[in-house]
């Protein structure tokens, strides 16, 4: 009888989706409701999910949780593109601290963006376990990343939109190609342009 060793099953290689002792700072959640605040009246289900936490610095620390439950309201309620609007909002804010902390300098290529992006959600996200991102391979026009963290699957398709647009490139694509939701180990973008 001709058997095949079994593969070896690693726990790490799967997707952690724990948020015990993970918080992200105010200004991803800033960024999230103020593309609802002319509108507050009609949507205080999602403003009641930010009840009991200050907002007022955007360097604060919230629950990742509560992240979680406003992308989770917000594609239930609301629909994927709303997703990916607030995605590119917090692209652009995410580039805008790249540039203050001098993460990247002068005229950065997406590869230096998406270095950049690895340090700065080590930054945003207090995670004990160091989750956020790593690059899986690039070429010169693409880069495949990897999601490591529980972020909202659908709405990292407009943060890296956004990002790699910042870097002038143009025919930018963003395309979630493997995926937790669907059984995959772990989200992984396939990020390519012109």
């Amino acid at each position: 009888m001709n058997q095949k060793p079994n593969k070896p099953i690693s726990i790490l290689s799967i997707m952690d989706k724990s948020t015990e002792n993970v918080t992200v700072i105010a200004g991803v959640i800033n960024d999230i409701l103020k593309n609802y605040q002319d509108k507050r009246q009609d949507y205080v289900e999602l403003f009641n999910l930010a009840n009991g936490y200050d907002f007022t610095k955007p360097t604060n620390k919230i629950p990742l949780q509560v992240y979680i439950d406003m992308c989770d309201w917000i594609e239930n309620k609301l629909g994927k593109f709303n997703l990916i609007r607030i995605g590119r909002n917090i692209g652009e804010s995410t580039y805008e601290m790249m540039l203050t902390k001098k993460l990247i300098v002068g005229k950065p290529t997406p590869l230096d963006t998406m270095n950049a992006l690895i340090i700065t959600a080590q930054q945003g996200v207090q995670d004990p376990k160091k989750r956020g991102w790593e690059i899986v391979s690039h070429t010169d026009k693409s880069i495949l990343m990897r999601k490591t963290q529980n972020f909202n699957a659908v709405l990292q398709i407009g943060l890296l939109d956004a990002l790699i647009r910042k870097t002038g490139v143009s025919g930018v694509r963003v395309d979630l190609n493997s995926e937790v939701r669907i059984g995959a180990e772990y989200d992984q973008y396939l990020i390519s342009w012109l």
